[in-house]
């Protein structure tokens, strides 16, 4: 064991979080403390970014006309979502796959404008500004489930009309609507394992050793 290592009881809350995270739809309304949001979103701007660029930009939405105006243009999407399913449409329209009338906040992430200047760690890989975005969302995800309170990343929208309605400046872009706050319970495993949408797959099934599709065996 490194003598840099948490002790038990901390190591096991950091996995308990990591394993009982879910992307939460049902929400009790409610409020998030003033304090707690503060917290977390703390947790969310200490994540890693390529270059210390710190691509992302959040957005608490609190006018309740901007609330549902974001709620339109994701049920919008979700409508052309199912058109694209096809056979799956039907089953598509019965997953409850938002909870923005219903969370305490409403939270957006979007990717800074002017991004193209970050030269470092982007030259071959541009789309690890999106990387170091996703990871500040997970930060805050965690730190959430850990806080008991909910999140649901509903990236069901057309970015370019989410920008407009929000005002961001050219070159920006929205990634995610988060929505947090408390709920009844959280899910025993993933919404659409336990919607019978899709089933994960093994981790033993996705890990490879020196060559693609090598177990090393």
């Amino acid at each position: 064991m490194s003598e840099h290592a948490f002790t038990p009881a901390e190591r096991a809350a950091v996995y308990r979080a990591i394993a009982e995270r879910r992307d939460m739809r049902h929400f009790v309304g409610g409020q998030v403390p003033a304090e707690v949001l503060a917290r977390l979103l703390e947790a969310a701007h200490h994540a890693p970014s390529v270059g210390l660029m710190q691509p992302w930009r959040f957005l608490r939405i609190s006018d309740p006309q901007l609330r549902e105006a974001a709620h339109a243009l994701v049920e919008a999407e979700r409508v052309r979502t199912a058109e694209a399913l096809g056979e799956r449409s039907d089953e598509f329209m019965r997953l409850k796959v938002e909870g923005i009338r219903d969370c305490a906040e409403l939270l957006a992430v979007a990717l800074m404008e002017g991004r193209e200047a970050h030269v470092f760690g982007r030259r071959t890989l541009p789309e690890m500004d999106m990387a170091s975005v996703a990871c500040a969302i997970q930060n805050l995800w965690l730190a959430a489930r850990a806080e008991g309170l909910g999140l649901g990343w509903v990236s069901l929208f057309d970015p370019e009309a989410l920008a407009d309605l929000l005002g961001m400046p050219a070159g920006s872009k929205p990634v995610a609507l988060l929505c947090l706050g408390p709920v009844h319970a959280f899910y025993e495993k993933p919404m659409l394992v336990e919607e019978g949408w899709a089933t994960p797959r093994p981790l033993s099934e996705l890990l490879f050793e020196n060559r693609w599709g090598s177990s090393g065996e």
